[in-house]
């Protein structure tokens, strides 16, 4: 009888809206999984890694393709992560193709590199430009070479018009090649070959390395090493511990080898490092242990409880009880942050009770170490030892292959950067933990000592679980907040510089006392733009409509957006005047000047640009932990859940910047970050005090920070946003219309927005010109739509997709680029 062909459904990772069904070839039918991926062309040359998600017998209209490769024999995703990737796409308007970019290991997707080669056949009959001739006889000399390896020749960003037309005469040929990415780590030992089995072999052996001194030194080091003679010898040693103990060179080891007395082979092993528990919980105060209670009779008939904690107040101890809990009964724990840089304070505090069971994930791990990561998730067993249970990470660390969840915790869930901005699927970790947990029967535990509105209103309203605990631990007093007039201090001219004579005055107490500063501003780099003082010119990007950031380390103008950076200019390049002066400031001015104010002081930055590598900000956090760095100035990375013994005085250098910002979740946003830089101070003996520069010292959020009371800031602003129908009342989605050409970026966003209105009406906003009108050589419009909550996602997606695919189709709007945003904030 013969069987039915069988098909698969495959997510791609392609911006398209559906999955893609192929056939299984003979050689694999039986042994393809749901979850495994597998290889697949797409198109005339091209080639992707997808997932398998549905196996089935239905043939589809069209006539499938085979798939090339199988890669592996057991899946690499759980039918529990689909289902959460399915919300995601759902929920935030993205295809599950994106969720997977996002999702899996970079070194877990092969890549297609398409590498060009000379056709040995070709003959000459067209002339070739100077270009085509330089490409050309570049590739004859490689005889295979990438398109990258072409761009950096012509130093062009993109080369393939001269490809494509050496290509149409002939020159050249095309070959596609697939590169799996990961490669396991290994090591060099060293044995002893089969064939000295016994004593008799082995006394030959050494009878013939007598005139050999170091070679019969070595093989008897080996012979040491391995405990040869004893009733359970080792099989192998490493090669680098033996030639280290040895003392001798490569050669020595190199002719033992080709007598064929010993071999070396290459042993896979962990690039993780495994550490043993060596510290014990510290106890629990009576308010942590009254909060713990709570949480646990809140879990009883709620999956989800908010900790609104104060800062200070212990709640990564309470996190560890409820995280031992769910390990001791066999369960995994994620334990997302919402920044990497947080991860090497907390993941020292964790592997120090739990050991080996905790690990880290983030994106700033290598390739290779995620994948090693991602496979010891997925081959979790309760019970077995040199497996991660616990895992601590950013948002990325949600799409891990969790088989067994019990519980998520989600520290400083008020955090913006839980939210994915670009590329798509824009989701935020904080929202999507929520329903992990539910697709495993798994609690969250959310924790901050500034809620964001959305998850206070959920806790409020009896939706969420709600904890409060209120008192610093060891009963630590909450740190005096004082204003500084700016405006005062600036008509008097008692400034210094950028400081206050309060703050000023604070700093040489807290240094004279041999305490330590932390600094807040929220701008990087040396000052945010330069201007000519005789034409009032400000140099721009070329590509965005911005201003340039002056860096004084790089002595350059960068732009923060597309990266574009250029020298700083000796004078106008408007009217050629050399007065040209830098305005305003940021983390780099506030640095230097410190350093003049107060010699001999280490000043340490905590900013973008000094933990841009994996070590980079461990380096300024150890060595301000450690107490040689007297003063910390930094961004919004210095309010972030950070712990420091020793800081007596924050000082917020302009308030007046947080609560300016055109959006509406300024307040919130300006509260939250106040509020969090003023918790590092004074948190382990005595009160610290928290000076905040500002010309509005009446302003109702600074009123509401002095006061540390979230509650009444809370009461106070949230009927505004129902008011104005702005979240959590409403739902908010952001559709951001893009093109080169600014007349045809306008034209296509009018017919969107039309279009829109005729399914939404008056729930959709604009067009109107983006914040910063021209990004990345782009100019860009927006259109705002404010749903009901109870208008479904998917109804949603299905409008918004649809409207985008008619204008789409209009004549000239093919190259427009829309982009959706859901929750965008």
């Amino acid at each position: 009888m013969e069987t039915m062909p069988t098909y698969i459904d495959l997510v791609l990772p392609l911006p398209v809206n559906q999955n893609f069904t192929y056939h299984i070839p003979d050689k694999y039918i039986g042994k393809v999984q749901v979850g495994s991926r597998v290889v697949v062309p797409f198109g005339n040359r091209k080639f992707y890694t997808g997932l398998i998600k549905n196996i089935h017998h239905n043939q589809p209209e069209y006539e499938t393709k085979p798939i090339e490769i199988l890669l592996d024999e057991e899946p690499v995703v759980n039918p529990s992560m689909f289902k959460l990737w399915e919300w995601i796409a759902g929920y935030y308007l993205s295809s599950e193709g994106e969720v997977m970019k996002a999702a899996l290991p970079s070194a877990l997707k092969l890549e297609s590199q398409t590498n060009i080669m000379p056709d040995t056949e070709w003959e000459q009959t067209e002339k070739l430009s100077p270009t085509e001739e330089t490409v050309l006889q570049f590739i004859v000399d490689q005889q295979k070479c990438s398109i990258q390896q072409i761009n950096s020749l012509t130093k062009k960003a993109n080369a393939y018009p001269y490809i494509q037309s050496l290509l149409k005469k002939g020159a050249v040929i095309i070959e596609e090649k697939i590169t799996e990415r990961y490669r396991p780590k290994t090591i060099t030992h060293v044995k002893v070959n089969s064939r000295l089995a016994n004593e008799t072999q082995m006394q030959a052996a050494f009878d013939q390395l007598k005139k050999s001194d170091k070679q019969t030194e070595l093989l008897m080091l080996l012979l040491n090493q391995l405990h040869y003679y004893s009733n359970k010898p080792l099989e192998s040693v490493s090669k680098k511990e033996l030639m280290n103990k040895a003392g001798c060179t490569e050669a020595v080891l190199k002719s033992l080898e080709k007598k064929d007395f010993i071999e070396t082979v290459e042993l896979t092993t962990d690039r993780l490092q495994n550490i043993e528990a060596s510290k014990k919980n510290n106890p629990l105060n009576q308010y942590q242990e009254k909060a713990l209670n709570e949480i646990y009779a809140h879990f009883e008939n709620k999956n989800v409880v908010l900790l609104n904690g104060v800062t200070a107040s212990g709640k990564t101890e309470i996190y560890l009880r409820l995280a031992q809990e769910q390990l001791k009964a066999g369960k995994q724990v994620l334990y997302l942050l919402p920044e990497i840089a947080l991860t090497s304070q907390i993941i020292e505090r964790l592997t120090n009770i739990l050991g080996s069971t905790a690990g880290v994930y983030h994106s700033k791990f290598s390739d290779a170490e995620r994948v090693e990561i991602w496979n010891k998730v997925a081959a979790f067993l309760p019970g077995t030892n040199n497996q991660y249970q616990l895992i601590l990470g950013a948002r990325s660390a949600l799409f891990l292959p969790f088989s067994n969840l019990g519980l998520i915790i989600v520290d400083e869930e008020h955090e913006s950067s839980f939210k994915q901005f670009d590329p798509a699927p824009r989701y935020n970790a904080r929202d999507c933990a929520v329903v992990l947990a539910g697709l495993h029967n798994a609690k969250v535990l959310m924790g901050t000592a500034t809620p964001s509105f959305e998850s206070y209103l959920n806790a409020s309203s009896g939706k969420y679980g709600l904890v409060n605990l209120s008192k610093r631990h060891n009963n630590v007093l909450l740190p005096e907040i004082v204003v500084a007039d700016l405006s005062d201090a600036h008509k008097r001219k008692l400034m210094k510089s950028h400081f206050t004579p309060l703050l000023f005055t604070e700093m040489e107490m807290a240094l004279a006392a041999n305490e330590q500063i932390i600094l807040f501003q929220n701008r990087r780099g040396f000052s945010p733009f330069i201007q000519c003082r005789s034409c009032g010119y400000i140099p721009k990007c070329m590509h965005c409509d911005v201003s340039l950031t002056y860096h004084k380390y790089f002595n350059n103008l960068q732009c923060h957006y597309c990266g574009y950076t250029t020298q700083l200019p000796g004078s106008c390049s408007q009217c050629g005047s050399a007065d040209v002066q830098t305005k305003g400031f940021g983390t780099e001015k506030v640095e230097d000047e410190l350093k003049i104010f107060f010699p001999g002081v280490k000043i340490g930055r905590l900013d973008f640009d000094a933990s841009r590598t994996k070590q980079g900000f461990q380096k300024v956090i150890g060595e301000f932990t450690e107490g040689k760095t007297r003063i910390l100035v930094g961004t919004q990375m210095v309010t972030k859940g950070l712990d420091f013994e020793n800081v007596s005085l924050v000082g917020i250098l302009n308030a007046d910047n947080l609560m300016n910002y055109p959006d509406f979740r300024s307040y919130e946003k300006a509260y939250q970050l106040m509020a969090q830089v003023s918790g590092r101070a004074g948190r382990k003996s005595k009160q610290g005090k928290v000076i905040i520069q500002t010309s509005q010292p009446n302003h109702p959020v600074i009123k509401h920070v002095i006061a540390h009371n979230y509650d009444i800031f809370f009461n106070q602003f949230i009927s505004e946003r129902k008011l104005f129908r702005y979240p959590p009342w409403y739902r908010l989605i952001y559709l951001t219309i893009k093109h080169k050409n600014k007349e045809r970026a306008q034209a296509a966003a009018g017919q969107l927005a039309k279009q829109l209105r005729t399914q939404l009406g008056e729930r959709v906003m604009g067009p109107e010109f983006h914040l910063i009108s021209r990004l990345q050589q782009y100019y860009q419009l927006m259109i705002r739509i404010k749903l009901e909550k109870n208008i479904s996602p998917p109804k949603a997606k299905t409008t918004i997709i649809n409207a985008i695919e008619t204008i789409k189709a209009f004549e000239n709007n093919s190259s427009v680029i829309v982009s959706i945003d859901v929750d965008p904030y």
